[in-house]
């Protein structure tokens, strides 16, 4: 998520006995075992995004604004690169992953700071380092930091139909630190229960914690409907309690012809604040190698809930248009035009910063994944 928050990223509603309730079944499942599970499954994996973006409004700073990706102007640089192992068993599951690259600066750079061991200069190394255990038939439960569960698109580009980050995913969690619950009743049902430290941030700096849901239902092969929510304070400790209530609707799949899609509708209150965002793309092969893709996409603070402009709310559509090439097997070369216009200028240009309503970025990437 991106950093520009008018509230700094605390935890939320204060559920003690939801933790409790987390660890006495951890503690449960894991005395219950009859015997050692010595069938054990590593992975390892990684992956390397680098880029070049040239944003038209030219940030002197050469900071690009209301993005974690790709954030830089006119230099090449490493978007995102993670190495990361999965450990598998048949009750025990496990994770770590680190990471580096200018996205992450961006994303981590709101962690709280609560005492001398809190805040991003190591929490942000951190991709992913979480523990599971299977609690019975199709239901687990995981702790750690993990990633986010709103939301469609990834962390990483390659998981993504198209490069760059849409705004309600850049004005989402990325990811969380917590417990959840995941249970799958069916091939095509996965629900799951999180109870977090608050919305994107790894450390503490209130006394409360956050909860959310999500459920998944496979429609078809062809069409998978979501809804997720997040609800929980986001004020630090001495400034007061407001719950911070969001919730999502989104839906992907593929058409005959081959189209992959996906879209969804984001909707939050806090307080008497609101704000909404909307994004549908497309994504569409042209050969085995090569596929067109595209986005429409509207975000909506006025009353800087989410995004703290200084001066007037953020309300903002924005389109794009890309080009993917598969040149081998993890390799992937991918660019794409992106514009925004915002009914305030927001957007500092040139060496005099003057502010625009409108900027417009090129950026093209090279990626690797194994």
């Amino acid at each position: 998520m991106l950093v520009h928050s008018a509230d700094p990223n605390v935890s939320t509603t204060r559920i003690p006995a939801a933790i409790a309730l987390c660890a006495i079944a951890l503690s449960a499942s894991v005395l219950a075992a009859q015997a050692t599970d010595t069938t054990t499954s590593i992975r390892l994996n990684g992956f390397v995004d680098t880029y070049y973006a040239y944003d038209f409004s030219r940030p002197a700073d050469g900071e690009r604004r209301f993005t974690t990706q790709p954030v830089r102007h006119d230099e090449a640089n490493v978007n995102l690169a993670w190495l990361g192992v999965t450990v598998t068993r048949t009750k025990v599951r496990a994770r770590i992953a680190l990471q580096a690259g200018t996205s992450v600066q961006s994303n981590y750079a709101a962690e709280p700071r609560r005492g001398a061991t809190s805040g991003p200069e190591v929490g942000r190394f951190i991709q992913e380092g979480v523990v599971g255990v299977k609690l019975a038939d199709r239901l687990w439960i995981d702790g750690g930091i993990y990633y986010s569960y709103l939301g469609l698109e990834s962390w990483s580009s390659a998981d993504n139909p198209i490069y760059t980050r849409s705004l309600v995913a850049d004005f989402t969690p990325y990811y969380l630190s917590g417990v959840k619950l995941t249970w799958s009743p069916s091939p095509k049902v996965t629900a799951q229960l999180h109870v977090t430290n608050g919305w994107q941030n790894i450390s503490e700096n209130n006394r409360s914690k956050a909860v959310g849901a999500r459920l998944d239902v496979a429609v078809s092969p062809s069409l998978t409907v979501s809804y997720a929510n997040f609800i929980g304070n986001e004020r630090p400790t001495g400034f007061g309690s407001v719950q911070r209530v969001f919730q999502q609707v989104m839906a992907k799949g593929t058409l005959p012809t081959g189209t992959q899609w996906q879209g969804q509708v984001d909707a939050g209150a806090q307080g008497a604040a609101r704000w909404y965002g909307l994004v549908a793309l497309a994504r569409q092969p042209i050969t085995d190698r090569v596929a067109l893709t595209g986005r429409v996409e509207r975000y909506a603070d006025p009353d800087q809930a989410i995004i703290s402009t200084g001066t007037d709310g953020f309300v903002a559509n924005g389109a794009s248009g890309g080009i993917d090439v598969n040149i081998d097997a993890g390799v992937y070369w991918r660019s794409e035009l992106r514009g925004i216009r915002s009914t305030a200028a927001l957007f500092p240009s040139g060496a005099a910063g003057t502010p625009k309503r409108t900027i417009g970025v090129l950026v093209t990437s090279l990626s690797f994944g194994f």
